[in-house]
């Protein structure tokens, strides 16, 4: 057995990063933004009762039944998903890799099934790396314009299960929208917009309104360790992976824990 797959879960796992089913998606993405998470453990009276992600959000944010809703006044409840499986501290860490290959995050829990803490895929990616070159890692890109309507992205992203877009212009890269985008937009209008012109807002906010720019991106030649390592270190999910100046394929962290 490979001596890293004879770590235990405890050497691998960060502190649990959990929010309460009653306080308000407000303070559930700062505290997202502000860690570096998604998604985040959900509890009620201190036990595991889901995960909130920041799609969940967005998706609640830009629901007609909030549209005269402030941020700061929709609770956590409403976003609860269960995109999450636990595991106990002793096991060892192969256990793992089928685990975040199917959810986005593995709780952990002690004998009295209270989280103690939590594993997520960077985490395993800090200690387990997959062989290869990154054309054998990555994903194929999916584009939007940059003139698209912020709503139609949204519910592609819904509808086709795709959590980013680099964003185009022609044959020209603009930039890259994700999830995190959408919730940050949504959340933003939310805060500073009266209730009966949230709808005409969102309506007519555009995915070059919200997209990031400039993305940062990696030469196909990259080492996949090196990619690896610039993720953790920038704190980000994916990178755009290019050959000859074309963006031709893009790294995220799923599709590096579908390769171990």
């Amino acid at each position: 057995m490979s001596e890293k797959f004879q770590l235990l879960v405890k050497d691998v796992m960060s502190k649990p990063l959990t929010i309460a089913k009653a306080a308000f998606i407000s303070e559930a993405l700062e505290k997202m933004l502000h860690e570096g998470v998604d998604p985040l453990i959900v509890t009620n009276n201190g036990t595991v009762v889901g995960t909130t992600s920041r799609a969940a959000i967005a998706e609640a944010l830009g629901s007609r039944k909030t549209s005269s809703l402030k941020a700061t006044s929709i609770h956590v409840a409403n976003t609860v998903e269960e995109d999450y499986t636990s595991v106990y501290p002793d096991e060892r860490i192969n256990i793992l890799v089928p685990l975040l290959q199917r959810y986005k995050l593995v709780v952990v829990l002690d004998a009295e099934h209270r989280p103690i803490g939590q594993v997520s895929a960077g985490d395993l990616l800090k200690v387990l790396r997959p062989a290869g070159t990154l054309e054998d890692v990555m994903e194929p890109i999916v584009t939007i314009q940059a003139d698209e309507r912020a709503v139609h992205l949204r519910r592609r992203m819904l509808d086709d299960d795709i959590d980013r877009f680099i964003v185009a212009d022609a044959d020209e890269i603009l930039g890259i929208v994700t999830e995190t985008d959408v919730a940050k937009a949504l959340y933003s209008l939310k805060d500073i917009v009266e209730g009966t012109h949230q709808d005409y807002r969102i309506r007519n906010l555009l995915v070059r309104d919200i997209m990031s720019t400039p993305f940062i991106s990696v030469d196909r030649s990259t080492p996949i360790s090196d990619v690896i390592d610039l993720m953790l270190k920038k704190d980000i999910s994916s990178v755009p992976v290019t050959n000859q100046g074309k963006v031709i394929g893009i790294v995220t962290r799923n599709s590096l824990i579908q390769a171990l």
